[in-house]
């Protein structure tokens, strides 16, 4: 048997089934967004139901919506009848996942569900189904072939059930507003909340662990100050405290090699001016993207009047799990 030719069918495939989906795409869509959009803003929430594989599809959609500002919960289906539907309230939205759309569990559900004020957004491979004609808005999932060589375990259905949740997730999230740092609230834990919640004050060196140095003074003792602040760069600042330029290791090694003798030498000579600075109250993530576009081991911070504040060594960066 040849293995990768067997996963090449599989995956082309499902392929196939969601490009059927991207065709068939129409105002039905707009029609769930819009419905699923005034009823967070109205505060209500997304109640997902499912079974089988689709109720597995159903708790990722939900995590996927909740996670991105639209608030989801699992209603499982076998208790809804004892007890869970206190789950639902008017407002909310019930997202009801079948492939079959003839689902008994979820067939049995909605009698029930009728006695709440919620609009029923059903996914299912079969417009023609139970649970397709008694929602409101009925988006159509259905597949030609499952992935599965016997046509027979959910594979292709699952695929494109899993795609079109997102693709719900992703539209509300524009249509809603939803920005980096909001995402970040949701996400404090792991690299991708310090990156987003971070600000780049909170991670400078400032005060005594900078470098700060006039222009006149000479390359020999800036060294000795950024020896003794164990700093990677010297700071070059006017009698107004303003920025002029900054004189890195890597500035030494390199005016070394053409004068020997820059020792007894004002820094002004040697020193970088206008260098890459970044505001103090800017996101730690946009230091990660301007030391990885500029190609620099040292970013100096500053306020609002272009005063050195402190400076980002990019040694911090992985004390600080950002990288």
């Amino acid at each position: 048997m040849d293995y990768l030719e067997k996963a090449r069918r599989v995956i082309s495939l499902e392929m196939g089934e969601l490009e059927r989906l991207l065709a068939r795409l129409d105002d039905t869509f707009t029609e769930a967004v819009e419905t699923i959009r005034r009823c967070v803003e109205n505060r209500g929430k997304v109640v997902v139901v499912g079974v089988g594989k689709s109720g597995h599809i159903g708790e990722k959609i939900a995590a996927t919506l909740t996670s991105t500002g639209s608030p989801a919960v699992v209603l499982n289906s076998l208790n809804a009848l004892h007890g869970d539907l206190g789950v639902v309230a008017d407002g909310d939205v019930i997202l009801a996942l079948s492939f079959s759309g003839e689902t008994d569990e979820l067939v049995n559900i909605l009698p029930a569900l009728s006695r709440f004020d919620v609009r029923i957004v059903a996914m299912t491979g079969n417009p023609q189904s139970f649970l397709a004609q008694n929602s409101h808005v009925h988006l159509d999932v259905g597949v030609e072939q499952e992935a599965c060589p016997l046509n027979l375990a959910p594979t292709s259905s699952t695929t494109v059930m899993l795609v079109l949740g997102d693709a719900l997730a992703m539209v509300l999230l524009e249509a809603r507003g939803f920005r980096k740092e909001d995402f970040a609230r949701f996400h404090p834990g792991g690299h991708l909340g310090r990156t987003l919640l971070l600000k780049v004050h909170q991670i400078m060196r400032g005060g005594d662990q900078m470098a700060l140095v006039g222009p006149s003074m000479i390359v020999r003792n800036v060294l000795k100050e950024m020896s003794s602040r164990r700093a990677g760069a010297a700071i070059i600042v006017g009698s107004n405290g303003k920025l002029l330029g900054i004189f890195a290791h890597s500035d030494f090694a390199r005016h070394f090699q053409i004068d020997p003798n820059l020792g007894g030498l004002p820094i002004e000579q040697f020193m970088t001016r206008n260098p890459v600075t970044i505001r103090g109250d800017r996101l730690a993530a946009e230091v990660l993207h301007v030391i990885e576009q500029r190609k620099i081991d040292d970013l100096i911070v500053v306020d609002e009047t272009n005063t050195p504040i402190g400076v980002v060594d990019t040694q911090d960066l992985a004390r600080f799990k950002l990288i």
